[in-house]
């Protein structure tokens, strides 16, 4: 094998690196794919979604949500009412044993309160989510692209 091709194969070895799904894991869950939209300067309310899958025994509860970006985080249900899409407070968020809690566009999601700064497209921004039996786990959100759905890498 060349040099030159060994190289090529080693930078598109490194370029995939980017592309693969990030996932982080506490006790029995997984936190898959966490990521937001960006917002334009001077907006003060921002989404994060994701999806906690439970490999365990027994339930576990989504406490809460913490953000150094932003004042606070709410727990969001968007339900259809008298044929409008409105938003709901969802308090806390129990994920079944052997269950996939989704956060996603048009359903659950997180609300980033208060933002402190805008949220821009290809960065990262921490939330730290708070469990009542596995404990505490800092993510990282991925800020996808204006009118993105979902990100490319989700199940």
């Amino acid at each position: 094998m060349t040099i030159a091709r060994s190289l090529l194969l080693l930078l598109l070895a490194l370029a995939s690196i980017g592309t693969v799904a990030h996932e982080y894991h506490l006790g029995a869950l997984d936190i898959r794919h966490p990521w937001s939209r960006p917002t334009a300067e001077g907006m003060m309310v921002g989404v994060a979604y994701f999806e906690i899958v439970n490999r365990g025994k027994v339930p576990d509860t989504l406490l809460s949500a913490s953000s150094a970006v932003c004042e606070s985080v709410e727990f969001h249900r968007t339900i259809l009412e008298d044929g409008m899409a409105r938003m709901r407070p969802a308090g806390e968020l129990v994920i079944a044993a052997g269950a996939t809690l989704k956060a996603e566009p048009e359903g659950l999601h997180l609300m980033l309160m208060g933002l402190k700064q805008p949220l821009v497209a290809g960065t990262e921004v921490p939330l730290k989510l708070r469990f009542k039996d596995a404990g505490e786990i800092t993510v990282q959100l991925k800020i996808g692209h204006p009118g993105q759905a979902a990100p490319a890498h989700a199940h």
